[in-house]
């Protein structure tokens, strides 16, 4: 397990937080949504099981990013808080090794979070 990232912790792969971040104002990020916490928490267990993470997105996540969980590139200050923090504290990573969030509460719901690129 990683080391604490902000109010979050990285899961699964390699010790991210070992690696510098390069400073970004962009990431390409992922999520999974649901709004309630019992569901997060069935997502969470199959990334732990070593499920891709956008085939568990499919599957468990419930807005419009449901393709993958995929919401494209994302701009410092447009996303709220909590996501935010997260997205921006994580390490690039791939679906089938994905460094993933601990669930966060936002005011949509109940989000894991992962980054496929910075910038």
């Amino acid at each position: 397990m990683g080391k604490k990232k902000g109010a979050q912790q990285a899961k699964n792969g390699d010790d991210a937080s070992d690696k510098k971040l390069k400073p970004a104002n962009a990431v390409f990020v992922r999520h999974i949504l649901c709004e309630k916490q019992s569901k997060i928490l069935e997502a969470e267990a199959m990334l732990k099981k070593n499920v891709a993470f956008d085939a568990v997105a499919r599957e468990y996540s419930e807005d419009k990013a449901k393709v993958g969980g995929n919401l494209g590139k994302m701009v410092r200050g447009t996303m709220v808080g909590p996501f935010q923090e997260a997205a921006f504290a994580l390490q690039p990573s791939t679906c089938t090794k994905p460094l993933y969030t601990t669930p966060v509460k936002t005011v949509h719901g109940y989000h894991i979070i992962m980054v496929e690129k910075r910038e």
